[in-house]
């Protein structure tokens, strides 16, 4: 068994301490003048709660700016999985390497998405009677964590009726009707209903007119959805690079902004402490000068110092295993916020170990990184491959998490695209720049440089969630 093994937490603060000043200079002593602090320098505490608070709200701002950018629309937008707020938007193809909306996005299954503004009271969600389709509606709160997920593993394939309510809502609800309680006033569905290539096209575009959305309100009225508000102020730029871009008043000021909405959760209380120490109070301006310019600097400071912690914590999030990163721990964080941001930093809305496992190789089995210079072979003994209850996949990514572009168009393999198998059962997939001579139905287009993988097991079997089974390490080709 390979235990999943959680990220290096934060550790204290450990303070330089700022020596008590004496009535004269001269009872200054050099050894406490070495430990002063000048007026503009921030304590190491204050320094190590700005980099915290900026880890700590990375999720929720990339939460918002993903909202802000999919919601800006007056109807929606299938090709750009948008729609207005409290609308679905029902993908009618699968992402290509034009799609950057989210990071590291599957092509396994037709998204199914939709922002939820719960303020002005409950939605109702209907799902059809999928027959056996593998499905899911995963739903996220402000700040990522999975709160539900009706779908094939928890509800079944038959047709229901849900109720998403938000804090502190009081009320009825129409016979039948099942409540799920959200943490937060904003909320995101996405679902994901399983997509067996272009011919099922038709099928599952004729299901996912069946996943409906209404107000509480409206139920049995049958009103039109409004019109969408489009602000021309967002700009049309992937989240994560927005967020990314973003100063210290801006992300900051995003974040006091976005906690106004979605309140942090109880446990975060001393989180909501060292923030308010920083003058970041939940629907209250920003002012980075508020509080002195030590504090403005540790929050300048703190921008590119979190966001390199972050990047580096993606080499050890979860367990190493044969050169695959693999965490048996995403949808509920608790406050392991390192492992939330992270996880957001590398695949924004991830899912339930229950409902969808994702190991993700940057490395070969030796350590060295993928690269299109050498060609690879993924080896599943006979009897090996992903143990699954739904399907499985593995699919290439750029550095940035994007879809790779290819002469033959192919994003993926194991699922849609069948690879076959050895004589001996034992399968073999080929990852490299070039197609490999005669084993083209096994290859997995690769760029010239840097890249990375992810396998994709749909409902995994225990074996994959007690570690009895792990995947094979990418090895090189010879």
């Amino acid at each position: 068994m390979n235990p999943t093994r959680r990220p290096r937490r934060w550790g204290t603060a450990v303070s330089a301490g700022v020596a008590a000043l004496a009535l004269s200079a001269a009872s200054l002593t050099t050894a406490q003048a070495s430990t002063a602090h000048t007026p503009s320098e921030p304590s190491a505490a204050t320094a190590a709660d700005a980099v915290k608070a900026y880890v700590y709200g990375y999720p929720l701002v990339l939460a918002r700016a993903t909202e802000q950018l999919s919601t800006n629309v007056a109807e929606p937008d299938p090709g750009r999985l948008r729609a207005p707020v409290n609308q679905f938007a029902k993908a009618d193809t699968t992402p290509d390497p034009r799609f950057h909306t989210v990071v590291a996005p599957n092509v396994d299954t037709l998204y199914t998405s939709a922002w939820l503004d719960l303020k002005n009271g409950p939605l109702l969600l209907h799902v059809p009677d999928t027959k056996g389709r593998y499905f899911m509606m995963p739903m996220l709160s402000g700040w990522t964590d999975v709160f539900a997920s009706p779908g094939t593993r928890t509800t079944g394939s038959s047709a229901g009726d849900f109720a998403i309510t938000g804090p502190g809502w009081h009320g009825r609800l129409p016979a039948g009707v099942k409540r799920i309680k959200a943490p937060t006033e904003t909320a995101w569905i996405l679902g994901r209903t399983q997509f067996d290539g272009p011919s099922d096209l038709p099928a599952v575009k004729a299901l996912a007119r069946h996943y409906t959305l209404e107000p509480l309100r409206d139920h049995g009225h049958h009103r039109p959805p409004p019109a969408g508000h489009v602000d021309p102020t967002v700009p049309d730029t992937p989240p994560a690079a927005r967020v990314a871009a973003m100063d210290a008043q801006t992300f900051f000021s995003q974040l006091a902004s976005a906690m106004a909405t979605d309140a942090p959760a109880k446990k975060d209380a001393p989180m909501v402490a060292a923030l308010a120490r920083l003058g970041v109070t939940p629907g209250r301006p920003f002012d980075i000068d508020a509080k002195g310019p030590a504090t403005a600097q540790a929050l300048r400071q703190a921008v590119p110092a979190a966001q390199k912690r972050i990047k580096s914590a993606l080499a050890t999030t979860g367990t190493d295993v044969n050169g695959w990163r693999e965490s048996l721990e995403l949808g509920h964080y608790g406050t392991d916020y390192l492992l939330r941001a992270t996880t957001a930093w590398q695949g924004l809305g991830a899912n339930l170990p229950q409902d969808a496992v994702y190991p993700i190789a940057r490395t070969d089995s030796r350590g060295r990184a993928l690269t299109g210079a050498h060609r690879y072979v993924l080896h599943f003994a006979p009897g090996h491959t992903p143990p699954v209850s739904a399907f499985w996949s593995l699919t290439m990514y750029d550095p940035s998490g994007f879809l790779v572009p290819n002469p033959i168009k192919r994003y993926e393999i194991g699922h849609d695209v069948t690879p076959k198998p050895n004589r001996d059962g034992s399968m073999d997939i080929y990852l490299q720049h070039d197609a490999p001579a005669g084993k083209r139905s096994n290859w997995l287009p690769a760029p010239s440089g840097r890249f990375s993988v992810i396998l994709r097991m749909y409902r995994p079997k225990p074996a994959a969630l007690d570690g009895s089974w792990t995947p094979p390490g990418i090895t090189v080709s010879r």
